[in-house]
């Protein structure tokens, strides 16, 4: 085949392979190897010679090197230094030893099966010792627990896992020397990095700064990400010629472009060749697995999997319920970190290419690798049950946690439950206080919730998502729900709970942009608030009132817009504030709700002829909670709510018509 049909092949099995995990919610990485197990030299035999492929993959795990100096910093290695530098030390130094220690064992009791030297076990272990970042994070980003006790704790240790890798990239090719010479290898290798990386650093981060600038004042995209290829593949090069891994060189170039002002520039200029370059490399690891042989030797890749991943979890559990957690976050922790992860097979193709792993055992781990992360989402999908059925006091702190948001909610009513109590929840809960309104908070920052509880904000550590926490915080008693937070699968978690079990509940939720407006809309939000809109208009107005509009006309023109982007901004609801003879000659709103067996229910809403009235109906509610069109031919139903603006007078009319199903044609 020439290069372009390679090149195309492996592109179409890339597009298909991605395009079947995301139809089956799963990682893009799992698609890639895959792919390449089938189109590969042991399976389908669509590219019999994968060289060219592994080195384009080579480039893909500069990048994600690249990637994870560039997201490197101190202020974050600071703020959670505890479990980084506590509980993520301990996994990798113990997880290590521990691996090394049973290796070494197994070649010692089964020479036939498990012929292994010390620096093929060590090196070994350091690939299981990794876990995977790109699927965890993704996994708990989607449950939103990157703020729990265990997506803490979990967090730390993947950290320090990727500041491990560095120094794993020196260790592994030196213990590709031969015996009489590892410790000369060893010594050499660390002084060169140690000199590499300090002379790098020391006066690097002031010319790379420099240099940066100089490009940027060019003002060419193009010429600014040609540089940065240039920066991270030539830093690359300088580390392999000094001896030593590209991937540190990349590493290395992340870390002195994270401390200058372009770093978000690059992230997304150099984000598509990570992406991609990556899933290519994951290709060439699917490439090397030959399927016959894990079939052949089933038994060996089913106790490599199990074992390898049972310890782990069993390990990292452990040394958290030792630093302090409880028996459920450090079982959720395990859990979380079990599987293999993607340097792992960094680490395990590098010592591939130092002769340090056998070829025999070379299939059955890589298998045990890829069947591992294949099973990580289903084992974060059922956590909590694992968790519930072995700890029992896991259940009577969820239990006690529940009956915590229970108490603080029993004398609420008519209420708004705060979703989130971030900076925009926090400045919604002053409004609240200065209504008079009752309202309670959830959220998932045991710091923030504490010293907000402390301060006397009606806040509580609860996860908004799960129904019990809703319930307990008093959904059903309460007039609104309001999602804070910027995520949109959470959003549509709380929407499900509350369709379901309060539909006459509104719910309002606050977006990044417009991009998931009708699937929120559809899930039965009663308004969705984008961001991006509202910095706009608050930009146009500054604007305005900067080029010499009168403020008058510019509070008119900007109202105007949200008039015809937000219904429930057209009027205001009726307050006992709101009685002066001024206040009743403008419009408001007023929700009005049909009740059971009532007149007007079976009637489509036209025959009520509210526009004759001078009312015009805003919203509609079903008594299911979702929000439906407001026509004519509409028929209503029981438990139906409309929110109607107009005149005072002419809303009280309409409000009767419609509480007696007076009609055109009818008698009341």
């Amino acid at each position: 085949m020439s290069g372009l049909e390679i090149t195309l092949l492996y592109l179409l099995a890339a597009v298909l392979g991605v395009v079947l995990c995301r139809s089956l919610k799963l990682p893009p990485m799992l698609g890639y190897l895959a792919v390449g197990v089938v189109i590969g030299p042991n399976a389908l035999a669509l590219s019999q010679d994968s060289a060219g492929v592994r080195h384009l993959g080579e480039f893909g795990v500069v990048f994600l090197m690249f990637v994870i100096g560039l997201e490197f910093n101190l202020p974050k290695l600071r703020a959670m230094r505890r479990h980084v530098f506590g509980l993520g030390l301990l996994q990798v130094v113990v997880t290590m030893l521990g691996a090394t220690l049973v290796t070494l064992s197994l070649a010692a009791w089964l020479p036939s099966v498990w012929s292994m030297s010390w620096q093929s076990a060590l090196a070994l272990a350091c690939a299981l010792t990794m876990s995977s970042t790109a699927i965890v994070v993704k996994l708990m980003a989607e449950r939103l627990e990157m703020e729990s006790e265990h997506g803490k704790r979990v967090m730390g240790v993947l950290l320090f896992q990727d500041l491990a890798v560095v120094p794993l990239l020196v260790l592994i090719p030196a213990l590709g020397a031969s015996a009489e010479q590892l410790v000369g290898a060893l010594g050499l290798a660390a002084l060169k990095a140690t000199v590499l990386v300090t002379v790098l650093l020391v006066g690097g981060q002031h010319v790379m700064r420099r240099w940066l600038t100089i490009v940027a004042r060019r003002k060419s995209e193009e010429l600014f990400v040609l540089n940065l290829l240039f920066v991270t593949l030539g830093l690359a090069w300088l580390t392999e010629l000094a001896g030593l891994s590209l991937a540190l060189g990349a590493f290395i170039a992340g870390m002195l472009i994270s401390e200058t002002e372009y770093k978000h520039q690059v992230e997304t200029d150099i984000r598509p060749f990570h992406d991609v370059l990556l899933g290519l490399f994951f290709i060439s690891i699917g490439m090397l697995l030959d399927w016959r042989l894990v079939l052949a030797r089933w038994p060996l890749v089913l106790l490599l999997l199990v074992v390898p991943t049972f310890c782990k979890a069993l390990l990292v559990a452990g040394l958290s319920k030792g630093l302090g957690a409880t028996s459920g976050v450090a079982l959720r922790t395990g859990l979380y970190l079990a599987q293999a992860g993607e340097f792992g097979f960094v680490l395990l193709t590098l010592a591939q290419a130092n002769a340090l792993v056998p070829p025999s055992l070379l299939n059955p781990i890589l298998a045990s690798m890829v069947l591992s992360m294949l099973a990580t989402p289903f084992v974060v999908m059922y956590s909590n049950r694992i968790v519930m059925k072995l700890v029992s006091s896991d259940w009577l702190q969820q239990s006690l946690q529940m009956t915590t948001i229970a108490r603080k909610s029993i004398g609420a009513n008519r209420h708004v439950i705060i979703c989130g109590y971030g900076r925009c929840g926090q400045n919604l809960a002053r409004m609240l206080e200065r209504e008079g309104i009752p309202y309670m908070a959830l959220d998932l920052d045991p710091d923030r919730v504490q010293q907000a509880a402390s301060a006397g904000d009606s806040v509580v550590f609860g996860d908004a998502s799960r129904l019990q926490a809703l319930m307990a915080a008093g959904l059903a008693r309460s007039s609104a729900v309001v999602i804070t937070y910027l995520d949109c699968p959470g959003a549509l978690k709380v929407l499900v709970h509350v369709r379901s079990h309060a539909p006459q509940v509104p719910v309002i939720v606050r977006t990044q942009d417009d991009h998931d407006l009708e699937t929120l809309r559809e899930a039965g939000a009663a308004e969705v608030v984008p961001e991006a809109i509202e910095g706009s208009l608050m930009l146009a107005s500054h604007a305005l009132a900067l080029v010499g509009v009168p403020m008058r006309r510019v509070i008119r023109i900007v109202q105007d817009q949200r008039d015809a982007r937000y219904n429930l901004l057209r009027g205001f609801f009726h307050g006992a504030d709101d009685n002066s003879v001024d206040e009743r000659l403008h419009e408001r709103l007023s929700s009005v709700t049909i009740p059971a067996q009532g007149k007007a229910t079976r009637h489509p809403l036209g025959v009520f002829a509210l526009q004759v009235m001078g009312v015009r109906v805003v919203s509609l509610r079903h008594n299911n909670g979702k929000v439906g069109d407001a026509t004519d031919s509409t028929i209503l139903q029981d438990g139906d709510t409309l929110v109607l603006s107009g005149k005072a007078e002419a809303l009280a009319l309409a409000e009767q018509k419609l509480l007696k199903g007076s009609v055109i044609g009818s008698v009341g």
